[in-house]
């Protein structure tokens, strides 16, 4: 039995021909240089490191904290009873602050940030490239 679409046109069929690229959302462009970063700074501090997550949210909570001026472009949240060390970059005011052909730079210079904290090192020595 074929299906027909509500109004009695003819079959459904998927909107990309298989194979096709498909358009990459702006968040999942972010995740994908997030994923980039942490990947870049794994192959050399992973053994490091420990165990550390990396994820993102569209904003930070509406809470900030103390110590924080302004919007963060992300969050360390240290190792607590059994769970990984995480850190949490916020894509919107991250996209906000550069062009989108700089957006993986940024990325990578809030990771090496947070990375460095955790090390307890400058973010220089975590990545040569920090701040270019």
């Amino acid at each position: 039995m074929s299906r027909r679409d509500r109004h009695g046109r003819g079959l459904r069929r998927p909107l990309l021909p298989f194979g096709a690229p498909g358009h990459r959302t702006r968040a999942e462009r972010f995740d994908d240089a997030l994923a980039d970063a942490a990947e870049r700074l794994a192959a050399r501090w992973g053994g490091e490191w420990g165990r550390i997550e990396f994820g993102s949210e569209d904003v930070p909570p509406s809470d900030p904290t103390p110590w924080e001026d302004g919007v963060p472009l992300g969050r360390l949240f240290p190792a607590e009873l059994g769970q990984p060390t995480r850190i949490v970059l916020y894509r919107r005011p991250i996209e906000q602050r550069v062009e989108p052909g700089d957006l993986p730079a940024l990325v990578r210079d809030v990771v090496a940030e947070h990375v460095a904290h955790v090390l307890g090192i400058a973010p220089e020595e975590v990545d040569p490239d920090y701040g270019t």
